[in-house]
């Protein structure tokens, strides 16, 4: 939806139109009974996690991406977008657990995945899940996306009643 009046908007023509941009409101409501626990971001440009892929190859891959992650990504057009996605995620997900990576949560210790509506999903192993119920938390939401440039990912610990994931 666009407001005339507002602000300056580039037009063709004599006359100059002002407009901006009404966003949507985002309704984000936790599950029921849900309490947020721990909120991480990431961003990273996509050339670095090329670089390094390119530089160190299945080194860089078996240390940082689980073999399901791999699959996924290796399988893709372009699949430095997809790896530099997953690489930010972890890192939300490290931020949010506030230990970042290391002797707590280690880059295998996440594994990122589809649901059934394209939607990511976070699968920890034994060490993620004792972290996760160490700080009382039941869930772990993510999202992410991609440009050609940069990849960035947003990721929350939940505590909830309904602890289906």
């Amino acid at each position: 939806m666009w407001i005339e009046g507002v602000r300056p908007f580039p037009t063709f023509g004599s006359r100059e139109h002002f407009a901006v941009r009404i966003l949507r409101t985002v309704n984000l409501q936790l599950p029921p009974g849900g309490i947020l626990l721990g909120l991480g971001t990431d961003v990273i440009e996509i050339s670095r996690v090329a670089g390094v892929y390119k530089r160190q190859g299945e080194r860089f891959l078996h240390r940082v991406f689980t073999a399901e992650e791999q699959a996924y990504c290796l399988g893709m057009k372009h699949p430095e977008k997809h790896l530099a996605a997953r690489f930010a995620a972890k890192e939300a997900i490290s931020k949010a657990f506030s230990t970042g990576i290391g002797a707590e949560l280690g880059w295998n210790s996440m594994s990122i995945y589809h649901g059934p509506r394209h939607e990511p999903h976070v699968r920890l192993d034994e060490k993620g899940l004792a972290l996760l119920a160490h700080v009382g938390g039941t869930r772990v939401l993510l999202s992410i996306a991609h440009s050609d440039t940069v990849a960035i990912a947003f990721a929350a610990i939940v505590r909830c009643d309904d602890a289906d994931p």
